[in-house]
């Protein structure tokens, strides 16, 4: 009896040969030096930031060298499945700009011709591949129970020996072909082992295109490559996957690189071309002094739905993760304003060993960045679909009263250097609530008078201004001399300057008389352009918000 009985008994219908499928999956006719990556998930829960920031790099890595970018979907774990997991991925994915050029594109389907690109549906290549080793006895079967896999356990820690199915404690490793044929065909349960030919003794050193050279023993532990459900594991499936698909690089976290013995194995055994890895390190948090990985369970920033809520756009978080890909990124951003990620030239090589550190000041500067070059009418509809998702109130207000809003946010905005008020979609309400007689009526009101806080005082200068001065066709030249007259009036000086030389003639100056009018319509000390708020008020709003200001102050 020979392994390839052994392997027609466990694989009946398998007819197929890995020639075969090399054949239905040839090479891919791209330039030299192309980069054919791929994110795969498994779809067992939300994407987080290491899934964008990892999937990113290998988008842009595939991109600039024309190389191709493919979703795998990695669900050999089918106890672990979420449903509608897919889609929430390729949603999540979606909303950064993230997109392949080959895989899947919904639950059931997809695009490419090097699938299927669900690892589900891949059971019959796989088992092509298991039989092969099967067959040239690089695989056995391993009929171990739970109960026996604990004793193994517990004999090598008696021994303080390593921990694993290894050697002298690989148990079916050297069980006869025909016994293990006969337990097979009276149907006791069973796993396909690998039969490595590593040995610990020995190193192997792989070039890391991150971390340099790394150098590890050989892998001597017979995994398991397939499960008692005929679904393979993990390492067997990226083994078979990433051989058809011809994929070259490998870009993934740290995590796996413990995983390198066994994958650089794997392919040597089939005699295939070993890939490029490519291992980033997690992204970091500073926590009281002490950097930790960004959390699942304990940083909110760790999901993306946290961003979206937020409202800080799409493209701040590509450009910021990029400062955290590469480290000379945001010195070319600065020099190079006018360009965009896709003219910056990725590189490997500059890609920090020791994992960037989440901050959330930087990723506002930058989004305060994006924000204040984006047209008043296109931020409008940014808020519109922010706000319909997140703030009913404000959204209602802001579709009621569209032209007073794109006004709005059109003040100081599109100038040499416009103003930097929002880092995100939720701080607009909070910022200019002011604005909105619904929410001015309804809001707990503090005046921020500076130094002109006499209530008779600011009263006057207001009724004074309103009745005096105040004209709506006013260019902002004609409209700050008048507050410089009416300043004068008050016995204030015309000009900063003029006060500061003789301080004891005047009771202020004029940007004391100015911060009154501001403070006035709308509460705060800080404001964009006065000016350009009282056009867009206008006269009868301003009256009513002095009386408003009667009223509480």
């Amino acid at each position: 009896m020979t392994n390839k009985d052994l392997a027609d008994l466990i694989f009946p219908n398998i007819t197929k040969t890995i020639k075969d499928y090399e054949e239905m999956y040839p090479k891919r006719d791209l330039s030299e030096g192309a980069v054919v990556t791929r994110f795969a998930p498994s779809p067992t829960g939300f994407v987080h930031i290491g899934h964008i920031f990892s999937s990113f790099v290998a988008k842009k890595a595939a991109k600039d060298t024309n190389g191709v970018f493919f979703l795998r979907i990695e669900d050999t774990d089918q106890e672990r499945i979420v449903d509608g997991a897919i889609t929430n991925i390729l949603k999540d994915l979606s909303d950064y700009d993230i997109t392949f050029d080959e895989g899947m594109v919904s639950e059931t389907e997809e695009k490419g011709s090097y699938g299927p690109y669900l690892q589900s549906k891949r059971k019959e290549i796989y088992h092509t591949f298991i039989k092969y080793f099967l067959e040239n006895g690089m695989a056995y079967p391993c009929f171990c129970s739970k109960e026996e896999l604990v004793e193994i356990r517990n004999a090598q820690e008696k021994r303080k020996d390593r921990i694993g199915y290894y050697g002298r404690y690989a148990k079916y490793r050297r069980t006869p072909i025909e016994e293990a044929y006969n337990r097979i065909k009276n149907g006791e349960k069973f796993v396909i082992r690998l039969k490595s030919p590593g040995d610990f003794e020995k190193k192997v050193t792989v070039k890391d295109l991150v971390r340099g050279n790394i150098t590890f023993p050989e892998n001597d532990m017979d995994i398991v490559i397939m499960k008692q459900d005929g679904l393979p594991t993990y390492h067997f499936a990226h083994l078979v996957d990433d051989y058809l698909m011809h994929t070259t690089h490998i870009i993934r976290s740290d995590e796996w690189v413990s995983s390198l013995p066994v994958h650089v194995q794997l392919f040597s055994m089939l005699d295939a071309k070993p890939l490029k890895y490519a291992h980033l390190s997690p992204i970091m948090k500073d926590d009281n002094g002490t950097k930790r990985k960004l959390s699942k369970r304990k940083d909110p920033e760790c999901a993306m739905h946290f961003y979206h809520e937020k409202g800080i756009p799409t493209e701040a978080v590509k450009l910021y993760l990029m400062t955290l890909a590469n480290t000379n990124f945001e010195q070319w951003m600065d020099a190079n304003k006018d360009k965009t990620i896709d003219d910056f030239e990725f590189s490997f090589n500059k890609i920090s060993k020791s994992g960037g550190l989440f901050d959330m000041e930087k990723l506002n500067n930058i989004s305060k960045n994006c924000l204040s070059r984006i047209k008043a009418c296109e931020f409008y509809e940014m808020l519109v679909n922010y706000t319909k998702e997140y703030d009913e109130e404000f959204y209602k207000l802001i579709t009621k009263y569209k032209d007073f809003t794109i006004g709005l946010l059109n003040i100081e905005r599109e100038q040499k250097k416009p103003r930097k008020d929002y880092a995100a979609f939720s701080e607009v309400k909070e910022l200019v609530w002011y604005m909105y007689d619904e929410l001015f009526g309804k809001h707990e009101k503090t005046y921020e008078f500076t130094n002109i806080t006499d209530k008779d005082e600011i009263i006057k200068v207001m009724k004074t201004y309103i009745e005096k001065y105040y004209d709506e066709e006013d260019d902002q030249t004609t409209w700050f001399e008048k507050i410089k007259d009416l300043s004068e009036e008050f016995g204030y000086a015309r000009e900063v300057k003029e006060y500061k030389e003789n301080p004891d003639n005047y009771k202020g100056h004029v940007g004391d008389v100015s911060m009154v009018i501001r403070v006035a319509l709308t509460t705060k000390a800080m404001t964009p352009n006065l000016y350009d708020i009282m056009k867009l008020f206008g006269k009868n709003r301003i009256i009513k918000r002095i009386e408003e200001l009667e009223k509480n102050i």
